[in-house]
């Protein structure tokens, strides 16, 4: 079985495959402050709680777009699960020609979405994530990863709006009953969840524009079931869309 682990800067998301199927998944707050025998703790428990035993992972890949804790969790999975894992560079296998300035300024888990979306699908594709910020990746259907856009993330303007005004509260991140709303909890919920679907709904119409033609969207990340719904562009979402990703990315590593 293979451990695959997409380090973000707010959420741990892991899972662990048996072939090509996922078997479990889990998403874990980011903490810096965690030590690799902390974080082997937390892992251990998980993936004990869904019925794999450790020495049954005979593998694992990493994504991280937060360098000071991948050499963490690198020594995690080497002390738990005695392995040496692969960490995803741009020089990785993603099936893709990166059209891309500096490719090394690329997230990786930009890059893990593409690939895996990009095997799936084989059309033009634009991938939304729904992450710490909101992303999004354009690539044609014969391969070439154009490049996208970076917008804030949804929790991470929500935050903002609670940090930088004295009275606006932090609310849950759920869709509110209307557009319009009637309290201060459903106003910030409407600005927040209605506003970033327009969001994405102008940035997939102008990159339309752009590249001159209708493309598949999919959309991935821990707040894509909300969001997906209320957009008129994003046509699919695939939450272990990254972990996918990973797995294909560990099958073409080995199999080299």
């Amino acid at each position: 079985m293979l451990l695959t682990i997409d380090i973000g800067n707010t959420q741990i998301v892991s899972g662990v495959f048996d072939g090509q199927t996922l078997r479990s998944s889990w998403r874990l707050a980011t903490d810096h402050t965690k030590t690799a025998d902390e974080y082997g703790i937390v892992f251990a428990s998980l993936i004990r709680e869904s019925g794999i035993q450790a020495q049954d992972i005979h593998g694992n890949i990493i994504s991280s777009v937060v360098p000071p804790l991948t050499p963490t969790i690198e020594s995690m999975i080497e002390t738990f699960f005695q392995h040496s894992p692969l960490i995803v560079s741009p020089d990785f296998p993603f099936g893709l020609t990166l059209e891309y300035a500096n490719p090394q300024e690329i997230g990786t888990d930009r890059l893990v979405n593409a690939a895996a979306a990009f095997a799936s699908y084989r059309t033009h594709l634009i991938i939304v994530d729904f992450g710490t910020a909101t992303t999004f990746c354009t690539v044609t259907e014969d391969g070439r990863y154009l490049g996208g856009a970076i917008a804030p993330g949804i929790k991470s303007a929500a935050d903002a709006l609670h940090h930088h005004t004295a009275k606006l509260p932090n609310v849950e991140l759920t869709r509110p009953k209307s557009v319009i709303g009637t309290d201060t909890t459903s106003s910030i919920q409407s600005g927040l969840i209605f506003g970033y679907a327009g969001l994405v709904d102008a940035m997939v119409t102008r990159i339309e524009q752009e590249i001159g033609r209708s493309t598949k969207v999919v959309a991935t990340g821990g707040l894509a079931p909300i969001l997906a719904p209320i957009s008129r562009t994003i046509q699919e979402i695939r939450p272990s869309l990254t972990l996918e990703g990973l797995e294909l990315l560990y099958r073409r590593i080995t199999s080299q």
